[in-house]
């Protein structure tokens, strides 16, 4: 048995399969944007349901949100996105390429990225000398490294002089802070709580690289878990390990998944701690990289927003000029402030401290695509196949008619039929059947259904499956419950 390591060949299968595309192919494709096809976008789907079920429907202590797209530019002032987020990059000075200084690699070989801190006042020329170009290897060739901003502008208005600049939101974490007091208001949650959003986020990305796992168009999953301060890190352990079994209950192999810890010198501003969920993705020889960061944030957002919302004033003041307006100084009584909360037992008032798990749909599904695929030797041909989770599989089931005569095809549609009301079932009547097995194969579908000469004598099929390829007899009375049995659905 071999196991597929090579990025091209996963991209060959996506784009042979209709799992994803280049997007504007036709017109030499749009760089990092990406469209997921039939089978893909089932596959997507699928990791948000799972996500969604995990961390809303089987929990009584999330509920869920779904911010607009568009907000607010004093919400990125008071978050610090319109001050703040930009990447640090050089360019080498030989080939003019620029790279994330974050992403400069030593002239040897290293496992990890060596981590340099995004300031400004510290990172210089003299700090590159070591590092080498991605692309034409020269090393210490860099310039003086300077800010990239991130977020995408754009314009809201009927008219050039009514109009305003907007931001494409880099992050969906930012609506959800601006909502907490809606959700306080209107639902009966009670500390501690968290609320979760699956949205997309745009950031206009220096370096892009290896097929969906960094895009400038993006999906995120992520939850803003509000908690008393003092219990944030019992709740920082609670997430580590809750979200690190959810990949592994739906399928990555555990060797495949490590925690790394941030550094202190790493951390964001306002975070108290940080580990990453990382992945060993099949990017030359293997590289660990990011599938999501759980961070502490303690109660910065909080805050910074009930600052935001006192500025206002500052804002028509200044023409709405974002760049001229100032955030507020911090009242004195900031915990009483319309972001905080009142705990009715304690009979006190305070900013919740927040964790934050915040997971890439994109490359959560990259990564169970990587570690699904699978090759095996069959009668001296090599089977092709993606072992997904049945939770995930695009396709749950293909039905087929044996031969394309004496009443089989109708029998398949009929069957086929009625499993559409339960879960995405596919026909196929075309090749023979050993192709068409194959190709439900190498599209992750759990189960095939094959109806035969006997299905008219004692009214049973075949259902194949996926993994071991053993047949068994199935009336088709209880076809259904045999599936949802195997499919736990």
């Amino acid at each position: 048995m071999a196991k597929l390591t090579k990025l091209d060949d996963i991209v060959s299968l996506c784009k042979r399969r209709g799992f994803i595309f280049q997007s504007s192919e036709i017109y030499g494709g749009l760089a990092s944007c990406y469209d997921y096809g039939p089978l893909g976008v089932e596959l997507k789907n699928n990791v948000k349901k799972a996500w969604w079920k995990a961390v809303v429907q089987m929990r009584d202590d999330i509920v869920g949100l779904d911010c607009s797209i568009l907000m607010h530019p004093l919400v990125w002032k008071a978050s610090g996105h319109a001050d703040k987020f930009a990447d640090l990059i050089a360019e080498c000075r030989k080939c003019n390429t620029r790279t994330r200084v974050d992403h400069l690699k030593d002239n040897h070989a290293e496992e990890h990225t060596e981590h340099i801190a995004v300031d400004l006042a510290r990172v210089t020329v003299g700090d590159l000398s070591k590092k080498v170009c991605p692309k034409c290897a020269a090393i210490g060739q860099f310039t003086e490294p300077m800010p990239f901003k991130l977020m995408f502008e754009t314009q809201m208005g009927a008219n050039v002089d009514d109009s305003m600049t907007l931001y494409l939101r880099p992050e969906t974490a930012q609506g959800i802070f601006a909502n907490f007091r809606n959700v306080l208001d209107s639902t009966r949650v009670k500390m501690p709580f968290g609320i979760a959003q699956i949205g997309k986020s745009f950031r206009n990305e220096v370096t892009t690289k290896a097929f969906i796992f960094r895009t400038r168009e993006f999906e995120q999953a992520e939850i803003e878990f509000f908690c008393e301060p003092g219990t944030d890190e019992k709740w920082f352990e609670h997430w580590k390990d809750a979200r690190f079994k959810w990949y592994t209950d739906l399928g990555l192999k555990k060797e495949n998944l490590h925690f790394r810890e941030h550094a202190k010198d790493e951390l964001a501003h306002y975070a108290k701690g940080c580990v990453d969920v990382e992945y060993k993705f099949p990017f030359g020889s293997g590289d660990w990289q990011e599938l999501e960061g759980i961070a502490n944030r303690t109660d910065y957002d909080l805050r910074q927003h009930q600052r935001g919302m006192r500025t206002i004033n500052n804002w028509f003041e200044n023409g709405r000029d974002l760049a001229k307006v100032q955030l507020a100084d911090e009242a004195q009584d900031y915990q009483s402030g319309p972001l905080s909360y009142f705990d009715e037992e304690q009979k006190r008032r305070y900013i919740p401290y927040v964790i934050e798990p915040s997971a890439g749909i994109d490359r959560s599904t990259l990564a169970f695509l990587v570690d699904a695929y699978d090759e095996e030797e069959v009668r001296g041909e090599t089977r092709n196949l993606l072992r997904f989770n049945p939770a995930l599989a695009p396709t749950k089931a293909a039905v087929f008619p044996l031969v394309k005569k004496d009443g089989m095809p109708e029998i398949a549609q009929n069957i086929c039929k009625d499993l559409k009301k339960y879960f995405a079932c596919f026909y196929d009547e075309k090749s023979a059947v050993g192709r068409r097995y194959r190709r439900q194969d190498e599209a992750g579908t759990p189960f095939c259904i094959t109806v035969d000469g006997q299905t008219k004598e004692d009214n049973t099929v075949t259902v194949r499956d996926r993994d071991s390829m053993e047949q068994v007899r199935v009336s088709t009375s209880q076809l259904l419950n045999h599936l949802r049995e195997k499919l736990n659905i």
